[in-house]
């Protein structure tokens, strides 16, 4: 979807990379069925479609103005997003877009990237392929862009990166795509939903209408953690209003038996954003004396189910080492 929103505004080319879709999309292009653009898309395929990231240098390539990442950010596991999208970045030149949950995960770019602007993105989109190359988009593509404090990247290059790109994507002027530059507080509002929501579906593979039908749920997991989260974004200076977990709790329709992502990708034997998600605002709290007793206990579980999908991968042996007390 955002390949398309920077293509129909006509200000963008994208050069898409895709995986398990690619053979899919370059047969018969991309079949889209959205709320904002339209229901009837067919065949639409952006400027390029790539199975890998471009090697600018190694290919000649003009450089990048943006590099878009939607990847799930997953770094217990390798590779990093810095090394995935390195050959493609340009020193000094391109602008990076982190279009993912989480808190911290600048970091490791701007220690790779001094000296490009990297930039956050807060994104409410509802999206979903229902089969290669067929995306159904059922709700409103809302963002919030604004630039991470990177030290070797003036505010005002970053700040002007990040309105060029909120530009380019919301060309048309029909979508709720912003520039705000409170990147803190935006994303700190939204791990009240990520921690508590996502991590108790993934734990109880339940809806969320479910557990507000269920009451107790929401009094035993959900309103604690976020609570915890409210507590430990203030710590860090960050003042969510008293009212947050009230409208984060019934923010998603009871209509449907929506599942969050990490539950679905829990149950698809997928690898879950554990650390971003709970382990981040976790560490951040607890290093300001926060107590979070939920979270805390919520972490084990979804790195236990995490270490089950790496054992199921081949990518951890069940087996003791050497300092382990419980042998």
């Amino acid at each position: 979807m955002a390949a398309y929103a920077l293509e129909t505004g006509g200000k963008a080319e994208v050069t898409a990379v895709m995986r398990s879709n690619y053979e899919a999309v370059e047969k018969n292009g991309i079949e889209i069925d959205s709320i904002e653009h339209g229901h009837d898309i067919k065949e639409w395929r952006p400027t390029a479609i790539r199975k890998s990231i471009p090697n600018v240098k190694e290919e000649n390539l003009q450089p990048f103005d943006f590099i878009l990442v939607t990847t799930k950010n997953i770094p217990d596991l390798t590779p990093a997003v810095a090394d995935i999208i390195e050959p493609a970045v340009t020193a000094g030149k391109t602008a990076i877009v982190l279009s993912q949950n989480g808190l911290n995960i600048e970091k490791p770019l701007i220690e790779r990237f001094p000296t490009n602007p990297i930039i956050s993105s807060i994104s409410y989109i509802d999206v979903t392929e229902t089969s290669h190359g067929r995306i159904l988009h059922d709700h409103a593509d809302a963002q919030k862009v604004g630039p991470f404090n990177n030290p070797g990247v003036s505010s005002e290059v970053a700040e002007e990166a990040a309105r060029r790109y909120v530009a380019a994507y919301n060309a048309t002027g029909k979508l709720d795509v912003v520039f705000d530059a409170d990147v803190k507080f935006a994303r700190w509002r939204k791990l009240v939903y990520n921690a508590s929501y996502n991590s108790v579906a993934s734990v109880l593979r339940m809806d969320t209408a479910r557990m507000r039908m269920s009451q107790h749920v929401i009094d035993d997991l959900i309103r604690p953690i976020m609570l915890e989260v409210v507590a430990a974004a203030r710590a860090n200076g960050v003042q969510l209003p008293d009212d947050v977990p009230d409208k984060v709790i019934r923010a998603d329709p009871t209509e449907n038996a929506f599942k969050p992502s990490m539950c679905q990708d829990a149950e698809k034997g997928n690898f879950l954003e554990i650390e971003t998600i709970v382990g981040e605002p976790l560490r951040e709290g607890e290093a300001k004396g926060v107590l979070m007793p939920t979270l805390r206990t919520m972490y084990g579980l979804l790195k236990g189910i995490q270490l089950q999908i790496k054992e199921s991968r081949g990518l951890w042996e069940a087996k003791f080492i050497s300092d382990n007390p419980y042998q």
